[in-house]
């Protein structure tokens, strides 16, 4: 009777213990799954687009644009790292959506059936912050990669915020030192050690020859999305790239068609390579001549189809010997 008793005690432990690993957000498989709303899955009417957000506080006008194109369908967050700060923002204080479920995804959970099961069944998919190098490491040539590219064909709107939008691009600064190269030494050397680009991870609409970066003017950015421009070309990856940068608590929302709203409180800039640049060699300033750059806020536009824009500012930039100067005096 005691031995019956013992495992019986025994398997209602682990059955407790099975339930508040489940009610935690914590799953035995390695990721972590954090559930708010109807855990069943339902099918909305989606429009695509895609939502590039620049990092710090979360636009809440970009992420009711994205509601609206998932129908109301199921929202799914995926990040490498944090946990379920988006659920109650997005379920409680935007409203709108049937659910809204966060996975924080570790290298093993690439080919997870439920994990990929459920990023694909989304009505929304946002790529959280966090370090785009695990984006990169854990997700390219994974199941997960074939998950997110599986949404565009079914009119799914896809977004990120600060590493989730520097990999929304065709190309990326996938940042694999772990070490944030800043625009003085991406300047005055093209290859430094910490300028470590990739290719062909996400295959997003309208963004083929594109290269983002995020928290833009406030980390003074702009030099360096003008060496990574260079490096493309230099380096024989394309004969021509675009640039988007954006700023913090800001977003570009493009819709299939190429247009784009700007929402927020900052600018977004948008940059296409006129040529090959005139100077790009290992430990030398980069020489780099008339990139077209526009700036727009939230009072203007931007078409990525047709690299137009309106209310905004155009103007160009130049690298010389590695110092960036602007045909109008501002750099941003």
């Amino acid at each position: 009777m005691n031995q019956i008793f013992s495992r019986k005690t025994i398997k209602l432990i682990f059955l407790m213990g099975l339930m508040v690993s489940v009610l935690s957000g914590t799953a035995l498989f390695g990721y972590k799954s954090y559930m708010t709303g109807n855990a069943a899955d339902v099918s909305t009417a989606t429009s695509f687009g895609i939502c590039m957000m620049g990092g710090s506080t979360d636009v809440d006008a970009a992420i009711q644009w994205m509601i609206s194109k998932s129908g109301g369908g199921d929202f799914v967050i995926i990040r490498c790292s944090g946990s379920d700060g988006y659920n109650d923002y997005i379920y409680t204080q935007l409203g709108g959506v049937d659910s809204v479920q966060t996975l924080v995804l570790s290298k093993k959970d690439s080919s997870n059936s439920y994990v990929n099961t459920q990023i694909r069944n989304a009505e929304a998919l946002f790529i959280a912050g966090g370090d785009q190098s695990d984006y990169w490491n854990n997700w390219r040539g994974t199941a997960i990669e074939d998950s997110i590219n599986s949404l565009v064909a079914k009119g799914v709107p896809v977004g990120g915020t600060s590493a989730g939008h520097a990999v929304l691009g065709y190309f990326l600064y996938a940042a694999l030192t772990k070490t944030s190269v800043v625009s003085s030494e991406a300047l005055a050397n093209p290859y430094y050690r910490d300028i470590t680009l990739g290719q062909d991870f996400l295959l997003l609409p309208r963004l083929e020859q594109v290269i983002t970066d995020s928290h833009f003017v406030a980390r003074d950015r702009m030099g360096r999305l003008v060496t990574f421009l260079a490096r493309l070309l230099q380096d024989g990856w394309t004969s021509q790239a675009c640039g988007i940068g954006v700023d913090e608590m800001t977003a570009v929302c493009m819709e299939a068609s190429g247009a784009c709203s700007i929402k927020g409180s900052g600018t977004a800039y948008f940059l296409r390579t006129p040529g090959m640049p005139e100077y790009c060699v290992s430990g030398q300033p980069l020489t780099f001549s008339a990139i077209p750059t526009y700036k727009v806020d939230s009072s203007g536009a931007f078409n990525i189809a047709t690299w137009t824009g309106s209310g905004g500012t155009a103007y160009t930039l130049s690298a010389s010997a590695g110092a960036l100067t602007s045909s109008n005096g501002n750099i941003y």
